[in-house]
């Protein structure tokens, strides 16, 4: 890992095992922003991930909508995240071991297949008005392990479908793959659920997930982790990819700093709420409030490939990260729908930014047959946040009001970026390329 210029250098883990010298400014500048999209593979690796991110951003769309209108509770809405979370954290920690040991894209597969078997029930159970508080939950239990187990294999594989050099531009192309299926989703949702209702909502999700089921499997790059190890029990792959983790210089600070900020202002799940309690608008201001979101999300996800040559890797993330705890006290403060989507749009570009730099640097400096367990430790991180966030979130929003709650996070997340800035001095130093 470069440092200061008076320092010596040094190297992360993958740069000592395979790259001893980051790619040459020049190479990474002849770059263009869509460069990783040449390779036949990583595209169908691409369009894959957004068919599955649709399909997800659908699911949670239409069951929190749902769920809300039978209710009428944000901690009903909250609890789904609660669930999301006790199933999650064991499911992605064993998809990371899954991931570094066996085909990586036969996981993506068998995962998205679950998640077509079961939204079909929930088509079904909606149209034939039999569908209960209860079904919500036990599907998103189960289509939330499904979707984990297969996420780490396919993060992990995108270093193998492109060069080295392409990496940054892959990575931040696979964080425009979640932006692109959470802007397409809820304008689907907005437009299905105003026209034709609940039934042909779950209906289209389930169509939007037969990509995700058949397009893994027609990627030529071998599945399968070089210099995979499959001695000793999954428990002990795990514990080794916790070790790994520990003793990272970089990654440890990283997560803390996206636990310590989502975990009091993870909005996204609870839109149906802020909608009627901010902005006093119904469903289809949920969709373009999600949209909103997402849109922002792409043009940060676009901003990332033209920071390439911002060298200052660690910093750039803080300073995302900053941006965003600021812009949750502005959405506190906003009644004005109108103006609420333009926070959103700068609250996704942010978080884009921060998310794609972090992503890019876990995959630059983890070997081939750790970096399943690698991601995988960095979606718990992700995911703990998240659904802990969300139940925080709608707890909150009850107690104090929605806007007072998105001004605490916005608070909270200022005091934790600037402990990790001055107490972690690796993130500030890292340099890449």
């Amino acid at each position: 890992m470069p440092v200061d210029d008076h320092e010596p250098s040094k190297k992360l883990p993958e740069e000592r095992e395979s790259d001893p010298q980051p790619p040459a400014m020049d190479t990474v500048a002849e770059l263009k922003p869509w460069s990783a999209l040449a390779y036949r593979d990583y595209r169908i690796l691409w369009i894959s991930g957004v068919a599955q991110m649709i399909t997800m951003q659908m699911r949670l769309l239409v069951t929190g909508v749902w769920l809300y209108e039978e209710t009428g509770s944000g901690v009903q809405l909250g609890m789904l995240g609660l669930v999301q979370l006790a199933v999650q954290l064991p499911a992605v920690l064993y998809g990371g071991a899954l991931a570094d040991q066996i085909d990586r894209k036969k996981l993506m597969s068998y995962a998205q297949s679950v998640s077509f078997v079961l939204l079909i029930v929930l088509t079904a159970l909606v149209a034939t008005d039999n569908l209960s508080e209860w079904h919500i939950f036990a599907t998103t239990a189960i289509l939330g392990v499904a979707s984990t187990v297969g996420n780490p294999a396919r993060s992990a594989l995108t270093a193998n479908v492109v060069p080295r050099t392409h990496l940054m531009h892959a990575v931040t192309t696979n964080t425009a793959t979640f932006q692109v299926g959470a802007v397409v989703s809820p304008l689907v949702f907005a437009a299905t659920i105003t026209t034709l209702g609940f039934p042909a909502t779950f209906a289209a999700a389930t169509l939007f997930s037969i990509p995700g089921v058949i397009l893994p499997l027609l990627i030529r790059v071998s599945g399968m982790p070089r210099g995979a190890v499959t001695e000793g029990s999954m428990l002990n792959r795990m514990w080794q990819g916790f070790l790994f983790i520990k003793s990272h210089p970089i990654l440890p600070g990283l997560y803390i700093m996206d636990v310590g900020v989502t975990i009091v202002s993870h909005y996204r799940q609870i839109m149906p709420l802020m909608a009627d309690r901010l902005f006093k608008a119904g469903p289809g201001a949920v969709g373009v409030m999600t949209a909103a979101n997402s849109i922002g999300g792409i043009a940060g996800t676009f901003a990332v490939l033209f920071l390439t040559r911002f060298r200052a890797k660690g910093m750039l993330v803080m300073y995302a990260s900053l941006g965003f705890a600021l812009l949750l006290i502005a959405l506190g403060f906003t009644t004005a729908l109108w103006l609420g989507v333009v926070v959103l749009i700068g609250l996704g570009a942010t978080d884009a930014i921060g998310m794609a730099t972090r992503q890019t640097t876990v995959q630059l400096t983890t070997p081939d047959n750790m970096r399943g367990r690698a991601v995988s430790f960095n979606n718990v991180a992700a995911m703990s946040a998240n659904n802990i966030g969300t139940f925080e979130v709608g707890f909150m929003s009850d107690q104090i009001g929605a806007g007072n709650t998105m001004v605490l996070a916005g608070v909270v997340g200022l005091l934790v970026v600037i402990v990790v800035w001055r107490s972690i001095r690796a993130i500030r130093d890292y340099r890449y390329p």
